[in-house]
């Protein structure tokens, strides 16, 4: 009895530590943002996840997360707090105006300053999900981008 009941404890151990091992981490994304022309207004980014590709970047509204950073100098420190492991794209802009939004001209060209993840460009309109995705590990990832107008 008292061998089953070592047994048993022992099993329980392994089935806890397997239990906290399977639960998926989270860590930060910091996005440095870098050459924006002016101190005006703030810096936002839209962060969309593998589920969201096709809405990429021009349908903010299903965008996991969107943050804002303050400027300073030329440049903007924003970050995702508590992000699962993952495939994502990010999409950030210089809201000069402060209105909240990317502002953008009659054919839909953005007005104010952006940039996507690994600096992907569009053809014939935004960039594309596969283009600008990125894989995020945890526990922190810091990416570098700089702001074209």
């Amino acid at each position: 009895m008292r061998r089953i009941l070592q047994q048993l404890s022992l099993v329980s151990v392994l089935l806890a530590g397997n239990a906290v091992a399977d639960e998926p981490s989270s860590g930060a994304l910091t996005v440095r943002l870098q050459a924006l022309q002016s101190a005006k207004g703030k810096a936002g980014c839209w962060l969309f996840d593998a589920a969201h590709a096709k809405a990429y970047p021009t349908e903010p509204e299903v965008a996991r997360a969107l943050r804002w950073g303050s400027i300073a100098g030329s440049g903007s420190l924003i970050s995702f707090e508590g992000l699962a492991p993952g495939t994502y794209a990010l999409a950030c802009f210089h809201d000069e105006n402060g209105n909240g939004k990317l502002d953008t001209n009659w054919l839909g060209i953005p007005n104010e300053g952006m940039v996507a993840s690994n600096h992907a460009k569009g053809r014939m309109g935004p960039p594309k999900f596969e283009d600008a995705k990125f894989a995020f590990t945890g526990p922190a990832l810091e990416l570098v981008l700089k702001v074209k107008y």
